[in-house]
């Protein structure tokens, strides 16, 4: 189901200028369909307009293809300030910040890591530094990854807030 809707999903969003960060249906009765979206170049933030215009999109599209048979809620939203790390251009755009990456497999005995990103290789390579020790995780071996909010990112984005003019 979940290749299904990224199948529809996907070209709708990038056609509007944006990139698909997560898409997630949830919910057994009442299911709610959830797509995270973010500015393709990364040059500004999601606002409750591109959320609107990705929404009225998506819901003529999956009314017409209807590839879930059961009834659900559509939501469209941004990543937030604590966004999930879900494309291997995700780590090397937020390189320097702080993360947490949850692995699949092993990496020195280790699945749960919090530090540093340090970017990502051509080979698609992870690296975060943790406790003063480099780890290079690959990136298909990533379960979950999200940024940590931390003062810095936090200043990081109230700098990015003061220099949009409304």
């Amino acid at each position: 189901m979940t290749n299904t809707l990224e199948s529809i999903i996907t070209p709708v969003v990038e056609g509007l200028g944006y990139e698909p960060i997560r898409i997630l249906l949830s919910g057994n009765v009442r299911q709610t369909l959830q797509v995270m979206i973010d500015v393709r170049d990364g040059s500004r933030d999601i606002n409750v307009e591109d959320c609107a215009t990705v929404s009225r999109a998506l819901s003529k599209v999956l009314d017409e293809k209807d590839p879930i048979k059961n009834e659900y809620s559509l939501e469209v939203s941004s990543p937030g300030i604590d966004r999930p790390l879900t494309k291997p251009h995700h780590f090397a755009r937020f390189e320097g910040m702080e993360a947490k990456i949850e692995t699949i497999e092993a990496v020195d005995s280790r699945k749960r890591f919090k530090g540093k990103l340090l970017g990502v290789d051509k080979q698609n390579n992870v690296h975060i530094n943790m406790d003063s020790k480099e780890y290079t995780i690959a990136f298909n071996n990533i379960a979950k990854a999200k940024l940590v909010l931390t003062d810095e990112l936090l200043a990081k984005y109230e700098a990015t807030e003061e220099n949009i003019e409304l």
